[in-house]
This record gives C-alpha cells, structure tokens and sequence, in this order.
C-alpha cells in the first residue's frame, strides 16, 4: 500500500512539474492545432483521389489527424518524455542517487511519465481535438462503451511508448550519448506510430510488419477502436501483449546495465 502511495506520490509530481510551463504548453496548442489542419486538409485532398484508402471514409480520415495531435505530446511520438531526463542522469552519473532509491527503478520513472502524459493530454491534446470536432465532420461513436474501450487504449499505448524509451534511454549506459539514439526514437516515433499516415494506408508486406510492431500500439490501435474498426479485446492484448514484452525486456537490460555501474563504481 505504502508503494503504491509512492508511485502516486511520484505521478502527481510528474503531473505538476510539466504544468508549471505554461508559456510551453501553450505554444505546443498552437502548433499542434496549425499541424493539424495543415494535415486534414492534406488528407481531405488525398482521400478525395483516394476514396476508401486504409478502410477509412474522410470523416475518419479526419478523426485520425486530429488524434493524432491530441497523442503527439501525450505520447512523447518523438521522444522528449521521461527517456530524456534518464539519459542525461546515465549520462553525468547521476542515475547512481536513482539506484539507491528504496523504490523500483523502471517504477519510479514509469509513475513519473504517465503523470507527464496525463498533463500533455488535458494541457495540449483536446484543445486540438475539440477545434477539430467542432470545425470538421469527425467520426466519433455515440456509445459509452467505445469511449471506455478507448481511455484503456489510451493507458496501454502510453505504458508501450515509455517501454520503448526506457530501453532506448538504458542503451546510454553503453553509447555514453543519447544523441544518436534520440534521433533513431524520433524518426521511428514519427513514421511507425502511424503519425504521419495511417499504418492502414501502408500496402502489401510492408504494411503487414509495421502494423504488428510495437508502435502501432501508439496511435493505430486506439484510433481504430474509437472509430468501430477494431475490436475492443483484440486491441487489448495486442497493446498489453508488446507492454509485457517490452517491459521485461526492460527489466533485462535494467539488470545488466545495474551490474555495469556496480562494477564501474566498486
């Protein structure tokens, strides 16, 4: 009981931090709401000489964009979340305070980046959202039940997004930089998560391997069960089933990279 007070404890701070830039905030509206009609009217364009593509009619097609901007930030799609301040801590070594912690360590951080989604989704996502659905045709169900499906999706897809960074934060305890790893987070983010065009859209093989990958637990899986095009379970154990993967994988790297700073550090 006392753990799970800390880890709420830990979110709440998550929470309250990434409020305290309002000046930020704002400017992340701003841009995501310009992106966001810069890419419907993109879509509308291409769903005109594309009717039907991805199993998506332009009313969909528009839902998705602006989903899209309403997760881009909750997400952290191209990085900047808790994996950042964790490599600069691998980094400067700092990350040895992290250790003696009497708490978990992927816990710790995990509590930490769900308060930050938390606060980027009411604080930047639904002002876009709702400039959207009130100056565009948007497919959005009437049923209680889809939205429920979806605030679950929306829990697992950002337990899945922070699963990927934390790994790719832990590979710093071996590159010494995060530089080059941000880099690969950031165009892996933006182009598998299905941000820039729906992973439905992709054709043939291709389209077949990035929808089974982990990203597409992102923004895909959730788009598709606010909009009727997926079922509910299904959805689930695809996002919980790379969320267990993941997160066990963290936690053998997080094993491994403990032992390299006991050694380092006697």
């Amino acid at each position: 009981m006392g753990s799970a007070r800390l880890y709420l404890a830990v979110a709440v701070g998550g929470f309250r931090r990434y409020a305290s830039y309002r000046a930020a905030t704002a400017a992340g509206v701003f841009t995501n709401t310009v992106f966001g009609l810069i890419l419907v009217y993109t879509y509308l364009a291409l769903w005109e000489e594309r009717p039907g593509l991805g199993g998506y009619d332009q009313a969909q097609a528009v839902t998705y964009v602006w989903l899209g901007q309403c997760l881009y930030a909750t997400l952290a799609i191209q990085g900047g979340g808790a994996e950042k301040d964790l490599m600069d801590r691998i980094r400067t070594g700092e990350i040895a305070v992290d250790l003696y912690r009497p708490a978990d360590l992927q816990l710790w951080w995990l509590a930490g980046d769900v308060g930050r989604a938390l606060f980027q989704m009411v604080g930047r996502g639904v002002v876009p959202f709702l400039v959207g659905w009130l100056f565009f045709p948007m497919a959005l169900p009437g049923e209680a039940g889809l939205w429920a499906a979806f605030a679950v999706t929306l829990l697992l897809a950002a337990v899945v997004s922070f699963a990927i960074r934390y790994l790719a934060a832990l590979s710093v305890f071996w590159l010494m930089d995060g530089m080059g790893v941000s880099q690969v987070l950031m165009i892996l983010g933006v182009f598998c998560s299905g941000m820039v065009l729906p992973l439905n859209a992709f054709p043939g093989a291709f389209g077949d391997v990035v929808r089974w990958l982990p990203w597409a637990a992102q923004i895909q899986v959730p788009a598709d069960v606010l909009m009727g095009e997926a079922a509910a379970p299904g959805a689930f154990a695809f996002q919980a089933g790379w969320a267990v993967v993941l997160l066990g994988l963290g936690r053998l790297v997080q094993s491994a990279a403990t032992r390299r700073v006991v050694v380092q550090g006697g």
